[in-house]
């Protein structure tokens, strides 16, 4: 993909000229003690086989690791300097920005 392309923005209300950035996609947060209980509750739940009659498979482990990651885009508009995401990040096997 290229370095710079011309899309709107919902800044100046126009077609401008984008930079494109790669962001990366959060994994776990740590801080929030909030979400820290969720994760002990659902640490809990899964304690013993969870009213299943045999041990769960763990996520990953039957079928090994994806071969594609998800790649979040950043995109900074040249004229008022604002960036603004894509909506959804996208999976790609292969992806580099080059200028052109």
């Amino acid at each position: 993909m290229p370095k710079e392309v011309k899309r709107h923005c919902p800044y100046c209300k126009t077609h401008t000229v984008h930079k494109i950035e790669i962001v990366k996609t959060a994994g776990r947060r740590k801080t929030s003690s909030l979400k820290a209980g969720t994760r002990y509750r659902k640490k809990k739940l899964e304690k013993g086989y969870g009213s299943s009659p045999y041990p769960l498979i763990e996520h990953g482990r039957k079928h090994g690791a994806k071969a594609v990651r998800k790649i979040c885009l950043k995109f900074i508009c040249t004229q008022c300097g604002k960036a603004h995401l894509i909506k959804r990040a996208q999976r790609f096997k292969r992806f580099e920005l080059v200028s052109q």
